[in-house]
């Protein structure tokens, strides 16, 4: 019987890549897709749902106020009106014209990722302080002015070491009354850096609920009470539960999204992530042993010196007569499609277990032996 991805003319992906937007996210479990299931049964209140969910999630992550956005990018571009509107209506309906409003939102210049930009869909303006070497204190100082609705930053601020930490940047924002707006997309395991951001004062923090076994398109703006309840307004809840006319009415959530973020959020909270590594590991050496006779590669665990969810590859080249990026080609050339994790012009990648299904590390050493 020919798959629904066969009848549609598309090539299914083995995904060794890991929590990837564009491959469909991940796998919710069985227990969170049963929770999605039994919510068919019944319609509900989506406002009363948003908020008592909301509810739960604050107290499961002891933060003041949780929001279920439609992905990582919904939860910023939300939480970014809620720093240039606060709960005035009148501002709220003039989104995205923010004129008069406070709407320049500063952001370290070695921070920059593409998806920062969602946060002018509801008419911020990004102004990049620093440059690519490094951010001093006194330049994010000295770029605060009257316009300045938040300062936004990209946990956990280690991409470049020039860029300011957290909490240098949450200190000068708060002493300046302004908002500190967090992006922590993947920032879930360890399961204290949920709440670890709103913790150490930042006013607003968004994640990707994929991340943590949700369905692709969910997220979580947390944060404090007040500036959460501003995120709401500016939600699409806002504008199907009040009489207000948001900007966001197209980041719609079902509810069979909410519930799915409420349940993975629990399980993820619970579940012994120690097992959850064991498992990774099983597979792993059974992967390493299955590729230990091919020449010309280097074989290592990854993350080196944390626990590991991924077998590195490294492609020697001069020896094998392929680039790392050819044989990554290669792979996804092939159908079953595979996608591992790799940049461009290393000469590694990294077959990671989280989202590949059982067995498919078998496929993925029986297609590396024939392209090698």
């Amino acid at each position: 019987m020919a798959s629904i991805y066969e009848e549609i003319g598309v090539r299914p992906v083995l995904n060794a890549m890991g929590n990837r937007t564009l491959l469909g996210g991940g796998t919710p479990s069985a227990s969170v897709r049963a929770v999605m299931d039994e919510s068919e049964e019944y319609y509900v209140d989506l406002g009363a749902l948003t908020d008592k969910v909301g509810e739960r999630i604050s107290e499961m992550l002891g933060v003041g106020g949780a929001l279920v956005t439609s992905g990582c990018a919904a939860a910023l571009a939300v939480g970014a009106a809620a720093c240039m509107t606060g709960k005035d209506p009148e501002k709220i309906e003039r989104i995205p014209d923010t004129t008069g409003m406070k709407n320049e939102i500063l952001i370290q210049k070695q921070l920059r990722v593409k998806y920062d930009r969602c946060m002018t869909i509801p008419g911020a303006r990004l102004i990049e302080v620093g440059d690519a070497e490094e951010t001093r204190p006194e330049q994010l100082e000295e770029a605060i002015g009257p316009d300045t609705a938040a300062i936004h930053y990209l946990a956990p601020g280690d991409r470049n070491p020039g860029a300011l930490p957290i909490e240098e940047v949450i200190r000068i924002g708060h002493e300046h009354d302004v908002p500190i707006i967090v992006d922590a997309a993947g920032q879930v395991y360890p399961t204290d850096l949920m709440s670890k951001y709103v913790k150490m004062g930042a006013d607003l923090v968004a994640y990707g609920a994929k991340y943590f076994g949700s369905v692709n398109s969910s997220g979580i703006l947390t944060g404090k009470k007040e500036m959460v309840e501003a995120a709401r307004m500016n939600s699409f809840i806002g504008f199907e539960d009040t009489a207000l006319r948001t900007f966001s009415r197209p980041m719609k959530v079902d509810r069979q999204e909410i519930i799915a973020v409420y349940a993975a959020l629990r399980e993820w909270l619970t579940m012994n992530h120690e097992d959850r590594f064991a498992a990774y590991d099983v597979r792993l050496t059974g992967l390493h042993g299955a590729l230990s006779g091919v020449s010309d590669i280097e074989l290592f665990m990854h993350p080196e010196g944390q626990p590991a969810d991924g077998l590195g590859i490294r492609i020697d080249p001069a020896k094998s007569g392929k680039t790392a990026d050819d044989v990554v080609s290669e792979l996804r050339d092939g159908n079953p499609s595979i996608w591992v994790r790799h940049a461009e012009g290393d000469d590694f990648f990294v077959v990671r277990m989280p989202q590949l299904k059982e067995g498919g590390e078998s496929v993925i050493a029986d297609r590396l032996k024939e392209i090698l």
